[in-house]
């Protein structure tokens, strides 16, 4: 057994001691595991990693019963809707990752939202031509996406699958209808965000009485357990043609949004490749356009190996440096460039690019920050002749949030997968009759027309989510991903780095301290970074927020190579789960 093992099952035991002995918590960055999550485990057939103990359950309980990897994960996503209902569910979209062992394949499917065709380049503008403030814009119709999870959950399920969807949404249903415990992530969310939740029927199901569920209260959905009863009965024909859609389109319409039922029953999801880049002696199989996380991921990597940022130890001042140098370069070419690839011609081969790369990095100076951070010119170094001009927007949208999720069974296969409705609660709009909270996902475009990631009908936004799984000598070791918008990239990149730079195990690099950052000078940071730490970088140019926050929540698989032993570990910043499957 390697010292990789061995610390994991070292997490094991800690955290179980201390749970019994109900002691304060022992992660690092200053965020204790929650008494009762087991948020670390090992398994010899199969690993599930969720941020909610029931949905952990539901999906372990599939592969307990000879499902496999995507049966769980389409299993995992209703039982998430139910219990973590902020975050995500049918009303929205993702993007699903999906290993295939007997193929040695890696595929996408890509069930992004997408604006119904009445939208505009200019629907999020006033009658001056001045941006809608996002308060405003984020709560109506207009900003509710075309939603793709459903059929993206069933094309998996034709496609990979083994179990009937009427059997994996069984559960779902049955928590929906007697109810789960709210726990303290969803009871502050609801708290947060009473008032948007009190604009629909999500009021009835949140607020009764006009008073927020709390921590302990039962959640009961029985809205929705019906809608998931129509589903389980006519499958995605009901949503994107059937009953449930006729309740969405006249939701959202009702709300001011253009959405129809044709918009439904023309929805179209798409099966991708991955993109692909090397760290470390590892491959990084990543996210494609019209995600952003992919390509930025790389990006911020393959700087800090050039700048052999593991001479520096992980909590220096020279680390952050570098790291917050690296992603707002990469950052600044993510707005310019990344769209929705059946809108836009989005370099990505030049983005990539070795020799465009090495460019990019002699722009970091080791002793003080750049204030002039601007986008490169990728089109130099690709093969296509098109020399597009950069777009620089500005940006108002605060951090969304999402869930990710990873599955692994006992055949080999692998799921990444990360599902969202944007913001939390999305809209805040709840269809009649459903129970489905709908997306706010349109937000996600730019506000002002004329660059790449403009509105336009039909068309994808730009996505930050980064479902990502590593190989090492054409295995895959790892699987991972996490929720928090735009930071969602700086959280998959540094998790990566900690545990193939820093020699850290999954939990440990789960609960490393983060940063983050897209722009000159503003760092956001989490508890844990030295105050000299900061002191110092502060001198360098960079600016700290004024408090820490969380940022992400990486629920990760590790695979050891040898033994195929699955090892995954939860991110404490939410009750997440991980239960393996067949003994350690």
């Amino acid at each position: 057994m390697g010292p990789f093992q061995q610390r994991i099952i070292l997490w094991v035991s800690v955290l179980s001691l201390l749970f019994a002995l109900a002691l304060p918590g022992v992660a690092a960055a200053g965020k204790p595991p929650h008494p009762g999550d087991k948020q670390v485990d090992v398994g010899r057939d199969g690993m599930v990693v969720t941020a909610t103990a029931e949905a952990s359950k539901v999906g372990a309980d599939v592969l307990r019963k000879g499902g496999n990897a995507v049966d769980a994960a389409v299993a995992i996503q209703f039982a998430l809707q139910v219990s973590e209902p902020m975050m995500s569910g049918i009303g929205g979209g993702g993007f699903m990752m999906v290993y295939e062992k007997k193929t040695d394949q890696v595929t996408i499917v890509d069930s992004r939202e997408r604006a119904p065709a009445g939208a505009t380049p200019d629907m999020f503008l006033d009658e001056n031509g001045r941006i809608i403030p996002f308060a405003e814009r984020s709560t109506h119709g207009n900003a509710i996406g075309v939603p793709g999870t459903l059929m993206g959950l069933e094309t998996a399920l034709q496609k990979w699958g083994t179990q009937p969807l009427a059997e994996l949404i069984q559960p779902s249903i049955t928590m929906a209808e007697k109810g789960v415990r709210v726990n303290g992530v969803l009871a502050r969310a609801i708290q947060d965000h009473q008032e948007k939740l009190s604009r629909s029927e999500a009021k009835d199901v949140f607020l009764p009485g006009g008073e927020p569920l709390q921590a302990g209260d039962k959640l009961v959905q029985k809205d929705l357990a019906q809608t998931f009863r129509t589903i389980q009965t006519n499958g995605a024909h009901a949503f994107y043609q059937g009953e449930v859609g006729e309740a969405i389109t006249a939701t959202v319409q009702e709300y001011g949004g253009t959405m129809t039922a044709e918009d439904l029953a023309d929805y179209r999801l798409t099966i991708d490749e991955p993109v692909r880049g090397r760290f470390q002696g590892y491959e990084i199989v990543t996210m494609p356009p019209p995600s952003s996380g992919g390509i930025t991921v790389l990006q911020i990597l393959n700087k800090l190996e050039q700048r052999d940022i593991g001479q520096y130890d992980v909590r220096s001042p020279e680390k952050y440096h570098l790291f917050a140098e690296a992603s707002r370069l990469a950052y600044a070419d993510r707005g310019a460039y990344i769209g929705d690839p059946e809108f836009v011609d989005v370099p990505q081969q030049g983005m990539l690019n070795p020799d465009y790369l090495s460019e990019r990095a002699t722009q970091i100076e080791l002793e003080r920050a750049n204030p002039e951070v601007k986008p490169g010119n990728p089109w130099q170094f690709q093969q296509s002749s098109f020399a597009g001009e950069p777009s620089v927007q500005s940006d108002d949208r605060p951090i969304g949030e999402t869930t990710h999720f990873t599955v692994a069974d006992r055949w080999g296969n692998v799921v990444s997968y990360t599902t969202t409705i944007e913001q939390l609660f999305g809209t805040g709009i709840m269809a009649e009759g459903t129970g489905i909270m709908l997306n706010n996902e349109l937000t996600d475009f730019d506000a002002r027309p004329g660059g790449p990631n403009e509105v336009q009908p039909g068309k994808r936004p730009m996505s930050s989510m980064t479902p990502t799984l590593v190989f090492k000598d054409g295995k895959p070791v790892m699987a991972l991903g996490s929720p928090g918008g735009a930071t969602i990239i700086a959280s998959v990149a540094q998790t990566i780095l900690n545990v193939l730079v820093y020699d850290m195990d999954l939990k440990e690099a789960i609960e490393e301290p983060r940063i983050y950052t897209n722009a000159y000078p503003n760092i956001r940071w989490e508890v844990g970074i030295p105050a000299a730490v900061r002191a110092d970088l502060e001198a360098r140019g960079h600016r700290f927020d004024a408090a820490p926050q969380e940022i992400g929540n990486v629920n990760a698989i590790w695979i050891e190579p040898k033994t195929g032993r699955y090892y995954g570990a939860a991110d404490s910043s939410r009750e997440g789960t991980a239960i393996g499957i067949g003994g350690k």
